[in-house]
């Protein structure tokens, strides 16, 4: 082997010597960091909404087609409504991990594994009654036959409550529990006299019931009462012709309660899919229209659950920066790699500054730590340097040279061994200087001493 691919070889040794642990320690610490790392966000995610003619399953399908641009497929799930989504969210050998849930029906849940992602829009309650009937108050409707909702949804859950506030209870009234369309149906058929529904305007069945003559809507008396008593119920109004000019619906205006519609999720849905489901929501609620304001929803507020913390950073901050330039993977990936800039701004950067110059120093070192012994046989230095000392001090220097031309330095400080060797050269000649001086002096004290004599 070449003698310069040797000194490579050895110079290379060194370098992995001194800058090995450091990057040893430096990888150590990037995969305790790891442990830490989230995991990737899932590709795949279900949604419970509601029945396939609610607004609940509409709002679903905006949603899914929303993330399906950023590469995340939604199940859209119909089930009965709020009370069985809770049930669903509690039950961990379910698959759902989101659901649409209606203001006041959080009291259902049983565990604390539910976080709310925010308030979207609000649902009304509509009562629709047959023609001829003259309802002023709940009350009235003791004995009839009501159409209270589908079993687990939330219009059967605020039906029954505000019934029941009114003395009307299943002893003394018929109650009807059937799906969203089969009460609708029921109602226009003549089989019940009074129907609820918790629905947005927007839902198929409540602009089917406020454009047939077989319906009538029932505004809410004592709205603002309701409300001081249940503080997720909001009093809307609903004013002649707001829903179609041309057909003038409704006829007159209404005073109707509702509650709002919640998106709530398991607690341990990942922070990413939190955050694209809310710029989701932003999509399709920010714009209002009917009862809402733009901009009004999607709200940390009017929440039967606790605020999840990833939705609560969304609405005090916004969406994450990477996610509104990036792709969504993409954004995902850096976002859960940002763990990783711990060991590299506590471990790797300050060697990267500290280990150079310390490594310099040290290679230095096997030439400065000479410089003592030079320093001691300098005549300019020690002044009272002995005359009879000078050729040990001679030999001293060609030691050192010796030493010095076995010191294996790398190639980038190689000037520093030139540099001694000329120091040493420059010193032997000070010392040879000085003895020719001494001498000089001697042999004049002594031809003066033998003219004395």
């Amino acid at each position: 082997m070449p003698s310069s691919q040797k000194r490579q070889n050895r110079e290379n040794r060194e370098r992995l010597q001194f800058f090995g642990p450091a990057i040893v320690l430096t990888l150590i610490g990037f995969v305790v960091a790891f442990q830490f790392m989230q995991p990737a966000p899932p590709r795949q995610i279900v949604i419970a909404t509601g029945s396939p003619s609610g607004a609940y399953y509409y709002f679903g399908k905006a949603y899914a087609e929303i993330l399906k641009k950023n590469g995340i497929t939604v199940e859209v799930l119909n089930t009965a409504g709020s009370a069985e989504n809770i049930r669903l969210l509690e039950n961990k050998n379910n698959r759902v991990d989101v659901a649409f849930i209606q203001g006041g029906t959080g009291s259902l849940a049983k565990t604390k594994d539910i976080v709310s992602l925010g308030s979207l829009y609000f649902e009304p309650l509509w009562i629709f009654h047959k023609p001829g009937l003259s309802l002023k108050h709940l009350s009235d409707m003791r004995g009839l036959r009501i159409g209270v909702g589908g079993e687990g949804s939330g219009t059967r859950v605020l039906a029954q409550e505000l019934l029941g506030l009114n003395g009307i209870n299943e002893e003394n009234t018929k109650m009807v529990s059937a799906p969203t369309q089969a009460t609708s149906d029921m109602l226009l058929a003549g089989d019940l006299d009074i129907a609820f529904f918790v629905s947005s305007h927007k839902s198929a069945t409540i602009r089917q019931l406020l454009q047939s003559d077989a319906a009538q809507l029932m505004g809410i008396r004592r709205a603002e009462a309701y409300a001081l008593r249940y503080h997720f119920l909001h009093v809307l109004k609903l004013p002649e012709g707001s829903l179609d000019f041309a057909a003038n619906i409704p006829a007159e205006d209404f005073t109707l309660v509702a509650p709002t519609t919640q998106l709530a999720a398991r607690t341990d849905l990942h922070p990413a899919l939190i955050e694209v489901l809310l710029m989701a929501a932003e999509k399709v609620h920010e714009q209002g229209g009917g009862f809402e304001q733009k901009g009004q929803f999607p709200a940390p507020t009017y929440l039967d659950f606790p605020l999840s913390e990833s939705a609560e950073r969304f609405y005090k901050y916004g969406p994450p920066f990477l996610q509104r330039y990036l792709p969504f993977w993409l954004a995902s990936l850096l976002s859960r790699t940002k763990v990783l800039l711990l060991p590299l701004l506590v471990l790797l950067l300050p060697f990267i500054k500290v280990m150079p110059p310390i490594y310099q120093w040290r290679i230095r070192r096997r030439i400065y730590r000479w410089y003592s012994q030079l320093e001691a046989i300098d005549p300019e230095v020690n002044k009272d340097l002995a005359t009879e000392n000078l050729e040990s001090h001679l030999a001293l220097l060609d030691d050192l040279e010796d030493k010095v031309a076995n010191i294996h330095m790398p190639l980038a400080h190689t000037d520093l061994l030139y540099h001694f060797r000329l120091h040493i050269d420059l010193l032997r000649k000070k010392l040879q200087t000085h003895r020719e001086k001494e001498a000089g002096r001697e042999s004049r004290l002594g031809t003066k001493k033998e003219g004395n004599f």
